[in-house]
């Protein structure tokens, strides 16, 4: 005889990357914070936090390149300056702190925070283009991660402009090489130099290239909802 089934439903899987965030960090040699700054670091709980708290911040044009101690002051970033601080807070949360960088051409180049939970890939980033900011981390490589930014990485003309990416850079290495960066009261150049000068894959072959569209007029309306135009 069959066995009756159940008259209740199984309960649902939990989504396993909430419940894996590491612990919170313990400060390492170098890092600076005040216990203010760290608590308020610690308080965005989450990569997902971490975004939140990118989008709270006005996007400003300035050619800066500020530490994530400014960036926390000023409560304002750019891209360069989001993906810094992120990594930054997600270093505080337990995760390395890693930076990719996006390549493109007649267009700025995208730099964005990653992260890995349950095995998988995450990003957090800050855009004046609405499709260039944060990923769940559900792509199983690098390259999935990179190739869901390809379609919304797109210039004023419509133009789909990305072309290569690095791999993950650790700013761990800048713990040695120039100790306080995290909370440097000076611009830390030296992170977006060391990014373009790391090899870089390319996304697609030339004759792919050559073969591009460029997106429609809808797609690019919705890709610059709240873009910030430059003062002129």
């Amino acid at each position: 005889m069959a066995r009756a089934r159940s008259a209740r439903p199984p309960a649902p899987r939990p989504a396993r990357w909430r419940a894996r965030v590491p612990p919170p960090a313990a400060p390492g040699d170098g890092w600076g914070f005040t216990g203010r700054e760290l608590r308020a670091l610690r308080a965005l709980r989450t990569p997902w936090g971490v975004q939140r708290a990118l989008e709270a911040m006005p996007y400003h044009l300035a050619a800066t390149a500020w530490s994530p101690r400014r960036v926390l002051a000023a409560g304002t970033a750019h891209c360069l300056e989001g993906a810094i601080f992120a990594a930054a807070a997600l270093r505080v949360l337990g995760f390395p702190p890693l930076l990719l960088d996006l390549e493109a051409v007649q267009d700025s180049d995208h730099v964005l925070a990653v992260f890995r939970a349950d095995g998988h890939w995450g990003a957090i980033g800050k855009s004046n283009f609405a499709g260039l900011r944060y990923r769940p981390p559900v792509y199983r490589t690098v390259r999935e991660l990179v190739m869901s930014y390809f379609d919304g990485y797109i210039n004023l003309r419509g133009d789909r402009t990305l072309r290569a990416h690095s791999a993950p850079v650790d700013l761990a290495r800048f713990d040695r090489t120039h100790p306080g960066w995290m909370t440097s009261a000076g611009d830390v150049w030296f992170i977006p130099e060391h990014l373009v000068g790391v090899p870089h894959t390319p996304v697609m072959t030339e004759a792919m290239t050559r073969a591009l569209s460029r997106v429609d007029a809808r797609s690019l309306r919705a890709g610059l909802v709240g873009h910030r135009p430059p003062r002129t």
